[in-house]
């Protein structure tokens, strides 16, 4: 009898991915921006690099703290709906068996087969059943406030760090235009890879990654121009 083969699905991946690709975006776009806005107000090389490294810092922290707090409600949320969950299985388990049963039956068991598996994955793991069919949680894409946080981190600052190594490699003159030209190549990149890694299509959310990070750079150049001017 041959074995099973076991399967991989890209659904295991949803927790580092969200947060790898939204550190890494808007590390990029946020650095860039700020490079632009502040290099359109006719500044010098060395505070269009303050502006960036401070941007690097500020932002990467930003995102850490922020995913950290975010994930972290989650995870409360979640502890708290498990708890609250082991005490009704405490105080009327034939209730919460009948309940989970009637779950399957809305997925289409017969209702003497559904009671059957309600019993005996009660009888193995009570909490793990109610919270896996009642409750809707899982181990796969489970609240992992470090893991969200580092990663965010460390890919915002990974995604700041080429718009500040354009601003170091470009003469003055052309340092708008290249910084924009470089982010908007590695934001489409990123599209693609998180496409791919995520299983979806590629054009369209390179296209989208792309245009918000244009529309972004575009605007804070604008402002950054006006400013300078003004001042």
């Amino acid at each position: 009898m041959a074995q099973s083969k076991p399967e991989g699905h890209l659904i295991d991946r949803i927790g580092w991915l969200r947060a790898a690709v939204l550190g890494a975006n808007d590390g990029i776009i946020s650095t860039a921006s700020l490079i632009v806005g502040v290099a359109a107000a006719a500044t010098s090389p060395a505070e269009i690099l303050t502006a960036g490294f401070a941007g690097l810092a500020a932002g990467s922290m930003s995102m850490a703290a922020g995913e950290y707090v975010s994930v972290s409600s989650q995870s409360d949320t979640e502890r708290a709906e498990l708890g609250r969950e082991r005490k009704e299985i405490a105080a009327d388990p034939v209730y919460e068996t009948r309940e989970l049963a009637q779950i399957y039956v809305g997925r289409g068991l017969d209702p003497a087969l559904a009671l059957q598996v309600a019993e005996q994955l009660m009888a193995k793991d009570a909490l793990g059943a109610h919270a896996r069919d009642e409750l809707g949680f899982s181990a796969v894409i489970a609240a992992r406030p470090i893991q969200a946080a580092l990663t965010s981190a460390v890919t915002f600052a990974s995604g700041a760090l080429p718009p500040i190594v354009a601003v170091l490699l470009t003469p003055p003159r052309l340092l708008v235009p290249v910084v924009f030209a470089v982010s908007l190549v590695l934001l489409a990149v990123l599209g693609a890879i998180g496409a791919v890694v995520g299983g979806a299509g590629v054009i369209r959310p390179t296209i989208r990654v792309a245009f918000w990070g244009a529309l972004a750079m575009a605007i804070t150049a604008a402002i950054g121009a006006l400013v300078g001017h003004a001042v």
